[in-house]
């Protein structure tokens, strides 16, 4: 595990992103340096895709801020979350007022840098420690002024990059193991999950020698408009998953988590419980409504796959998330090695498995009733063009965050199996409430 750690530090620099070069080159070094035949795929910019649209390939090559006496305060090759992801072109003089307006800093958190992104709205701005803010904000007059500049381009015929290797079983069934590399200069959130897969693809690979009883998908994809786009244009190979894992969060040394299923009715889940008993390892179970990854859009009404996370420290539930402190020093090859361990352990069980097996309660017993709320779009339908989402960063407020998954937790369990009531247990929401948020949503279209 340690090649791989020092294989992961050197794409841990990449300025990475949804679309875009430095995705590009992430996935040549995979293939290069680990996976020689690993197919990278790309789906056109401006594509749609179910209720989405691939917006136009972003690339940057440099972004600073300059003072008064021509000096650097703010530096993109320092560390690349100095830029909100998907920042447009700038090069002006601005004032202070101005520039403070466009940091972006975590209060909680004064040494760490954030990371915010801007995919779907034309924004720019800059990231930086708390401590930073208040040296300028302290250092600096109101008439100051500060040089700007962002060299970003978006290219509208670009692509957006993808990896996929698939390795044969004896059964044309599949199990699906899928990843992200779309997120610049993070270690646990990001590179832990794609070193995993580099990991299980070369253990299966070998062991595959003797054939596979049944096959394994592997994929890495650009998160949310990666797993969306990928779904759309592969949809009839779908149909040949039966379940499958998303690879995030599993190189730091912390207790296990794991996010279940669903209805949390499959074999699989009760699989992976029983693994982390096997070998001792403590893990926090969290339910489908904590979800916030790929599982959201391959769980989703119209592709019903069955998703498990096995993690380290779940995302979203450490303070290094989403920040520069989510580097090396926060993973490591003991960490990434006790996960490949359960990874291993769980997949060996799975590709035996027979299929009547798998697939318990109500997935088993799966019937769509007309008569029950049914999603119209399939994948989780584009909020922030409908204006119920925030489209910069995350929500800043808990009212909006609780609409927000209010809306995607019922479109979730809109798949025809559910009635509204037993949607309102699924979701913890009241009855009362549960009802009215149907109406607003078959008002809006998007369930019938």
């Amino acid at each position: 595990m340690k090649n791989l750690i020092n294989f992961g530090k050197k794409l841990f620099p990449i300025c990475r992103s949804i679309t875009g070069q430095g995705t590009l080159k992430t996935l040549k070094e995979i293939k290069k340096k680990h996976i020689k035949n690993l197919k990278i795929k790309k789906i056109p910019c401006g594509k749609k895709v179910f209720d989405w649209k691939i917006p136009s390939e972003w690339n940057i090559k440099d972004a600073y801020v300059i003072d008064k006496n021509k000096k650097k305060i703010i530096d993109f090759k320092i560390n690349n979350l100095h830029v909100i992801n998907y920042s447009t072109y700038q090069n002006k003089i601005i004032k202070k007022k101005e520039l403070l307006s466009k940091l972006n800093y975590i209060d909680s958190y004064p040494n760490a840098i954030p990371y915010i992104t801007s995919y779907y709205k034309k924004n720019w701005g800059f990231c930086v420690t708390k401590k930073q803010y208040d040296q300028i904000n302290r250092n600096y007059k109101n008439s100051d002024t500060f040089l700007i500049k962002i060299s970003s381009s978006f290219k509208k015929n670009g692509n957006l990059h993808y990896g996929e290797l698939l390795i044969p079983g004896k059964s044309k069934k599949e199990i699906l193991i899928s990843t992200y590399v779309c997120h610049p200069s993070m270690a646990n959130n990001e590179l832990s999950g794609p070193l995993l897969s580099i990991a299980l693809i070369k253990y299966f690979k070998n062991k595959n020698k003797n054939k596979l009883a049944r096959s394994i998908r592997f994929i890495f994809i650009p998160e949310t408009i990666g797993s969306i786009s990928y779904i759309n244009t592969n949809f009839v190979k779908i149909k040949n998953i039966l379940f499958g894992f998303i690879l995030t969060c599993v190189g730091d040394n912390k207790n296990f988590s794991m996010l279940t299923t669903k209805y949390n009715d499959t074999s699989i889940d009760k699989l992976c419980s029983d693994a982390y008993k096997k070998y001792g390892f403590k893990v926090k179970k969290y339910s489908f409504l904590d979800r916030g990854s790929d599982e959201r859009q391959f769980s989703s009404p119209g592709v019903d796959l069955p998703i498990i996370s096995m993690m380290r420290s779940k995302y979203n539930t450490y303070k290094e998330y989403h920040t520069s402190k989510d580097n090396f020093d926060f993973i490591s090859a003991e960490g990434l090695k006790e996960s490949f361990k359960i990874h291993k352990y769980v997949l060996n069980k799975l590709i035996k498995i027979k299929e009547d097996k798998i697939f318990l309660g109500k997935i088993k017993n799966y019937t769509p009733n007309k008569k029950n709320p049914i999603s119209i779009k399939i994948c989780e339908p584009n909020l922030g063009k409908r204006g119920l989402y925030h489209l910069v960063g995350t929500p800043t407020n808990q009212t909006l965050e609780n609409r927000e998954a209010n809306i995607l937790n019922f479109l979730q369990y809109s798949d025809g199996s559910n009635t509204i009531k037993q949607i309102s247990e699924f979701i913890n929401l009241n009855f009362k409430k549960t009802k009215k948020l149907y109406y607003f949503l078959r008002k809006r279209n998007l369930v019938k």
